[in-house]
């Protein structure tokens, strides 16, 4: 099998960089995952969480990463400032004011996401800084 190498077009990145913002900001993140996700696409976080592997692979797994914080985080707020682009890829900064749910502790938290986008416009990486 081939790998397909082409550059997605500048017009083809800030479309799906601002339709994943404008699912995020309308809380329609399900639908953004099967609109705009590769089936394949990769996530990785800044750390391991609980153990895991800091890389997810597979939209299935993602969708199994939001299902793990709606169960273990109660969102107060969140905001989405972006996107970013920049070639084949954009950013976004996240912010969140959540309570863990097990714990109790209430955090304001603050992350950049960097997405990688295909030459068909889906999403093919995602990468989490904090």
């Amino acid at each position: 099998m081939s790998v397909d190498t082409r550059e997605p077009k500048a017009e083809t990145v800030k479309a799906t960089a601002e339709a994943l913002v404008g699912h995020c900001r309308a809380g329609t993140t399900r639908q953004g995952l099967k609109d705009l996700y590769a089936p394949d696409a990769v996530s990785v976080e800044a750390v391991s969480m609980g153990g895991e592997s800091r890389e997810t692979r597979g939209v299935k797994g993602i969708e199994g990463k939001h299902d793990w914080w709606e169960t273990t985080m109660e969102v107060h707020s969140a905001s989405a400032d972006g996107p970013y682009v920049n070639g084949d890829r954009f950013s976004v900064i996240f912010e969140f004011d959540a309570t863990d749910r097990n714990s109790g502790k209430r955090n304001a938290m603050k992350e950049v996401a960097l997405y990688t986008v295909d030459h068909a416009g889906k999403i093919v990486r995602e990468e989490f800084f904090f």
